[in-house]
């Protein structure tokens, strides 16, 4: 049975409080990015090939910074914050699921467990992680985090770019969800909070001091345009994430459904492009792919996972996502991932 992810959603939002909830689930200003971005990956069609041997479906997928190690799936876990307010075992549980399923995960800066503990947990389990960075105010302090990140295990950093300041959300009642103790987990006690914040002075140039400081790949999160995707990869970044933050920042920015096309003709085999926000089902994962995607990630449907069922909730929603992943890449006559390019017909172009 295909995986459903709205009755998840439902199930956890009996579990979770409201303000929980609102928290994980909702987006800026009016919400119509939030919104558009699950419903625009069913604008595009899939074109199936016929008479190709699909009796083997290998879903397995290699990614930068994982030069010896295959993920078993590409559809791996996005980076989302404070996920111990889904389950008391937070992103520790998370890291558990995601190693069982063989699925890659990108631990948020705004995690809520230890660095090292989440990176154990990955290691003994066989996965494979990369963080996510955001450049602080005080970038001493984002140095310092990015050398635990990777001594712990982080194969690549994610920098975050869609974020100079955060999206003011409609759902925010000023309730104080996270406690000083779980924001500063992995920064230790801060005599300012706001040292901690995102900074609003990051550019192109900092993909390189990033690549210096962590000597692992840097990925670039929050892409949508195709000028950005150029001046990420000349300044030295090894891919893309094409997302747009999943309608928590700037409301009325494009679906990733609508940008990932330009995206991925734009830098062709230059560097690795990848995506997230709201991808629900195998087709939708089928069709990014056949947009140029090499892998995608998912948000919120892991957190309602975690709510639902802690790690084995997570990795039944991957497998389960990755089984039905690949009766979809059969149908569509493609036995793997790369045969996956060229299925997906995209709606009329857009100038992004």
């Amino acid at each position: 049975m295909a995986v459903d992810i709205a009755e998840l959603e439902r199930r956890a939002r009996r579990l979770l409080t409201p303000e929980i909830y609102d928290y994980y689930a909702g987006g800026s200003g009016s919400e119509r990015t939030l919104r558009a971005s699950v419903s625009a990956w069913r604008q595009h069609w899939l074109m199936p090939r016929v008479l190709r041997d699909v009796s083997k479906v290998d879903t397995s997928v290699r990614l930068p910074g994982l030069p010896e190690t295959v993920a078993r799936t590409p559809v791996g876990v996005a980076p989302t914050g404070f996920q111990g307010l889904a389950s008391p075992e937070g992103e520790l549980a998370t890291a558990r699921g995601a190693a069982a399923a063989g699925a890659l995960m990108i631990v948020s800066s705004r995690c809520s467990r230890r660095l090292e503990d989440i990176g154990k947990i990955t290691a003994d389990g066989g996965g494979a992680w990369w963080f996510q960075v955001y450049v602080m105010r005080d970038r001493d302090l984002t140095a310092r985090l990015v050398g635990r990140a990777v001594a712990a295990g982080a194969r690549a950093l994610v920098l975050t770019a869609d974020t100079p300041v955060v999206g003011r959300k409609r759902r925010d009642r000023g309730e104080e969800l996270i406690t000083d103790a779980e924001f500063t987990v992995n920064t230790g006690p801060l005599a300012d909070l706001s040292l901690a914040e995102q900074a609003a002075d990051v550019t192109f140039a900092d993909i390189g001091w990033l690549a210096r400081l962590g000597g692992v790949p840097v990925l670039v999160k929050g892409v949508l345009r195709t000028d950005d995707a150029r001046a990420c990869v000349a300044e030295g970044a090894a891919g893309v994430i094409v997302s747009n933050h999943g309608g928590r920042q700037l409301d009325r920015a494009v679906p990733t459904a609508l940008a990932l096309p330009a995206v991925a003709a734009e830098l062709d085999s230059s560097a690795v492009v990848l995506a997230d926000g709201g991808l629900r089902t195998g087709e939708d994962v089928l069709a990014a792919l056949g947009l140029g995607a090499r892998a995608v990630f998912l948000g919120r449907p892991v957190l309602w996972a975690l709510a639902c069922g802690g790690a084995e909730g997570v990795r039944d929603l991957l497998t389960g996502l990755t089984s039905d992943l690949a009766h979809t890449m059969a149908l569509a006559g493609a036995a793997t991932v790369e045969d996956a390019a060229g299925v997906t017909r995209p709606p009329a172009a857009h100038s992004l």
